[in-house]
């Protein structure tokens, strides 16, 4: 397994809309366990492909508390969507140390395959919900910021920017 390269915000990458995976394979298993590795090194719930450059339509999700439960996302898609919204603070991976809060779906209904390709439907609430909304936004290319303000989204860009410089002097 390795551990894979996160994209920082506002990397353009982020905004590329992933395409569907043709086939569950070998090399679909491999990265998912490459994204797995890569989230619980990084201490995340949730990582998307396009997080890692890699622009197909895979997730793994882990919101237990006790890590080692994953779920492996590939092709998801939304089913049934709840009227019931909830706001709550998120993170993401791609954008350290910033957390804001966005309105999601307080309970969905997921179909994807599994990591053997298999196909699965499961209901999701609370964390798990929002976890799975938050990563399905990435394969369509949108960021957790892009639901704030342009003057927030502004403020994030220009502390992600200088960020990255700093870690590129350091």
């Amino acid at each position: 397994m390795a551990r894979l390269q996160i994209l920082r915000y506002p990397d353009p990458r982020l905004y590329t809309v992933a395409r569907p995976v043709a086939q569950v394979d070998e090399r679909i298993r491999v990265l998912v366990d490459d994204m797995l590795e890569t989230m619980y090194e990084a201490e995340g719930v949730g990582l998307a492909a396009t997080q890692v450059d890699v622009h197909e339509r895979v997730i793994v999700i882990d919101t237990a508390d006790a890590p080692g439960s994953p779920i492996v996302l590939i092709n998801p898609e939304l089913v049934v969507k709840s009227a019931e919204m909830m706001l709550g603070d998120e993170g993401c991976l791609s954008v350290p140390e910033i957390y804001d809060k966005v309105p999601r779906h307080a309970r969905v209904r997921v179909r994807a395959q599994d990591r053997s390709g298999e196909a699965r439907e499961f209901d999701a609430e609370g964390l798990l919900s929002v976890a799975v909304q938050h990563e399905m936004d990435h394969l369509l290319g949108k960021v957790f910021v892009d639901y704030l303000s342009p003057l927030k989204r502004s403020r994030i860009k220009t502390r992600m920017l200088k960020k990255t410089r700093d870690e590129a002097r350091a």
